[in-house]
């Protein structure tokens, strides 16, 4: 008997210009979640909530979803801009300028996880800034 993946048991995870030409053909809610190789809780959220058949089935089904290096080092070019790690070099764990954009609370730090939540016409919804368990996540996305 073949036990391997379908096409369902995995994230459509998209880059920053796959998004853009997606929006561009057809918008539709976005999520995105800002990691780093160093952040134990993305690696948690990685292992349980992204492999949860529930939370797989509403991400592809009423998301873009994407996934993004909060240090990414390279620029990336979206909406008409180019956007850059102007903290490359100067900063231990330097943030990219997108998920300091999309991912900064007021008087707070920037911390990872971070999940972004964007309706149809690219407006923030909602922030968490914490480990959502499988369960937490699908109350997330059932909004």
């Amino acid at each position: 008997m073949y036990t391997g993946l379908s096409q369902q048991d995995t994230i459509k995870w998209l880059s920053f210009e796959q998004l853009e030409s997606a929006l561009a053909e057809k918008p539709k809610k976005v999520f995105i979640d800002f990691y780093a190789d160093w952040c134990a809780y993305c690696k948690k959220m990685d292992k349980v909530a992204f492999k949860n058949p529930e939370v797989i089935t509403r991400l592809n089904t009423a998301y873009y979803a994407v996934k993004m290096n909060a240090e990414y080092k390279d620029s990336i070019q979206f909406g008409g801009a180019i956007f850059f790690n102007k903290e490359l070099g100067k900063k231990r764990n330097p943030t990219h300028e997108i998920p300091l954009m999309l991912a900064s609370r007021e008087g707070m730090p920037f911390s990872l996880p971070a999940v972004i939540l964007l309706d149809e016409h690219f407006k923030v919804k909602a922030r968490y800034f914490e480990y959502l368990s499988p369960k937490k996540m699908i109350e997330v996305l059932s909004d």
